[in-house]
C-alpha cells in the first residue's frame, strides 16, 4: 500500500508541474499576441504660414485642420462653384439641358473682351453656345464671359441670377457667405464667404451632383475660341494639383489682388476624400505647393485628431499653426 502511494504521489506532483508549466507557456503566448506589432503613427503636426486653411475628411466628417475658417474673404473665382452648384441644380429637377443653347448678347462680349487680365473662354457676341460648353469653360479656364452667359441664359440678368445664388447658399447651410457677381470678379466688398462655407459648397456638389462632378472638374484641357490668327486657343486647366497630385479631382482656383492667390480643392485616395481651402498666399507658386504639402499631410492623417485653432479668427499675424494631436 505505501509503495503504490508513493507511486500515486510521484505521478500526481508530475503532472500537477506539467499543467502549471502549460499554464505559464500560454500565458507568455498570451501576452505575446496582445502586444501591438507595429507602435502607433506618430501624427506630425501640421505648419503654415498661411493665413487661411482648412482640410476636412468629407466621409468621417472630421476636420483634420483649421485656421482663419470663420474669416469672411473675397473668394474670388472660387465663386464660381457656387454658379456651376446652381446650374448643376437646374439640370438635376429637369428645369434646364445641357443641350440648351445660349446666345452671347454684344453686351457681354464687349463687358469681358475688354478685361484682359479676367479669364475669358473667349466667346463671340453672336455665338451660340450649349449649358454644357459653357459649364466646361466655366470650370477648366475660370471663364468670366462663361459665368456671365450662364447667369443671363437662365435668369435674364446677373442680379437675379446672384439672387438665386444666394437663396441657394443659404439653403444648403452657406451661413457666412453673400454673392455680388457669378463670377467672383471684384464687386466693392459685396462677394464674401468663409473657408468652413465652401468646404460645405464643395461636399454638397461632389455628394448632390457626382456625375456632373466627374464631368466638368477634372477636364485637363480646354479648345474654345480662335486667336487672332484664326488658331484654334487651348488652355490647361488652373488647379494647380490636377495631373500632379495622385488623386486630385477638381473645384476651382481664385485670384485678384484682394483675395491673393486661393484654392478650393479635392482628392480622393483608397476611397478616403478630402476637401481643402487655402487663401491669401501671395503667389502661384505658393498656392500650389501649400496645396500639395497640406493635401499630403492630410491623406497620411488615419488617426483621429483635434483640429487646429491657433490663431483662429486672427490670421492677420502671420503666426504659425499646427494641428494638435
Amino acid at each position: 500500500m505505501t509503495k503504490r502511494a508513493g507511486m500515486t504521489g510521484g505521478r500526481t506532483a508530475r503532472a500537477t508541474f506539467a499543467a502549471i508549466f502549460m499554464l505559464c507557456a500560454l500565458s507568455a503566448t498570451t501576452a505575446g499576441s496582445a502586444t501591438p506589432k507595429d507602435p502607433p503613427a506618430v501624427r506630425t503636426p501640421y505648419v503654415t504660414q498661411a493665413p487661411i486653411v482648412m482640410l476636412k475628411d468629407i466621409g468621417s466628417g472630421q476636420i483634420l485642420f483649421s485656421r482663419g475658417a470663420d474669416k469672411r474673404f473675397a473668394p474670388a473665382s472660387m465663386a464660381k462653384v457656387m454658379t456651376a452648384y446652381v446650374v448643376l441644380d437646374l439640370i438635376k429637377k429637369g428645369q434646364l439641358s445641357r443641350e440648351t443653347l445660349f446666345t452671347v448678347d454684344e453686351a457681354t462680349w464687349k463687358r469681358w473682351s475688354t478685361r484682359p487680365a479676367g479669364s475669358s473662354m473667349f466667346l463671340r457676341a453672336g455665338e451660340k453656345i450649349s449649358v454644357d460648353d459653357l459649364l466646361k469653360g466655366l470650370i477648366t479656364v475660370s471663364g468670366n464671359d462663361a459665368a456671365s452667359v450662364l447667369a443671363v441664359g437662365i435668369d435674364g440678368s446677373e442680379n437675379s441670377f446672384v439672387n438665386r445664388m444666394n437663396a441657394v447658399a443659404s439653403k444648403i447651410g452657406m451661413a457666412s457667405s453673400n454673392f455680388g457677381t457669378p463670377s467672383g470678379w471684384p464687386d466693392g466688398g459685396v462677394t464674401k464667404v468663409s473657408a468652413g462655407d465652401l468646404i460645405v459648397l464643395a461636399d454638397r456638389l461632389i455628394r448632390d451632383h457626382p456625375d456632373g462632378y466627374a464631368r466638368y472638374f477634372s477636364i485637363p484641357t480646354l479648345r474654345h475660341g480662335l486667336s487672332p490668327d484664326g488658331k484654334p486657343i487651348v488652355q490647361s486647366n488652373r488647379n494647380p494639383i490636377l495631373g500632379r497630385f495622385a488623386g486630385a479631382d477638381g473645384l476651382k482656383t481664385g485670384h485678384t489682388s484682394e483675395a491673393g492667390y486661393c484654392f478650393l480643392g479635392s482628392a480622393k485616395r483608397d476611397g478616403r476624400r478630402l476637401v481643402m481651402v487655402v487663401a491669401g498666399l501671395p503667389s502661384d507658386k505658393a498656392r500650389r505647393e501649400e496645396a500639395e504639402r497640406l493635401m499630403s499631410w492630410g491623406f497620411e492623417q488615419r488617426a483621429p485628431m483635434a483640429a487646429a485653432q491657433t490663431n483662429r479668427g486672427n490670421p492677420s499675424k502671420g503666426r504659425k499653426s499646427a494641428a494638435t494631436p
